[in-house]
């Protein structure tokens, strides 16, 4: 099973993802791709860490995501990927034109190919105001536009307002 759960900020995303990698009955290996640049942002990442279970796993990933989710997916296990959009912030960063979009290639390839249960987190921006920054434009513009290719590619898509988890794609919950 491969889920896409979004949502805004602060919409219960993370909490619905954790409950149902939690309940999968599997091994779960989270997938961070947070980075602590900031007090702010240490603190979210340690609120995360103290909110999930002892014997999960860790991977902190980087701008390579697929190659690190190709290496720790497994049969009978559970991947738990939090979140798309902090990753794909990091390579919006970077400055790097070829390598955003050879990164985002290679999740949309490898993803189908990937053994066990999958659970991607990721911000849904496109329902507030259009952002008056370039960068925010861009950003916004393409997070909208992966969550338009990871869908189709995915066995269930959730959208999650309120805490409150709205089927968008497959069975429920």
């Amino acid at each position: 099973m491969k889920t896409l759960i979004l949502g805004g900020v602060r919409s219960g995303k993370s909490r619905l993802a954790e409950r149902l990698a939690a309940s999968s009955d599997r091994p779960v290996t989270y997938v961070a791709t947070a980075r602590a640049d900031d007090a702010e942002m240490a603190r979210r990442i340690e609120r995360h860490r103290a909110d999930r279970p002892a014997d999960w796993g860790l991977i902190e990933a980087g701008t390579d995501l697929a190659a690190q989710m190709e290496r720790a997916a497994a049969p009978g296990r559970c991947l738990l990927v939090d979140c798309l959009t902090l990753w794909l912030t990091q390579l919006l960063c970077s400055e790097d034109e070829p390598r955003i979009e050879r990164e985002r290639e290679a999740l949309l390839e490898t993803l189908p190919a990937l053994p066990g249960t999958l659970i991607l987190v990721s911000n849904e921006t496109g329902l507030g105001i259009t952002p008056i920054d370039p960068l925010s434009r861009r950003f916004a513009d393409e997070a909208g536009w992966l969550h338009q290719r990871l869908a189709p590619k995915m066995d269930r898509v959730v959208l999650t307002v309120a805490g409150l988890p709205h089927i968008l794609k497959g069975e429920p919950l």
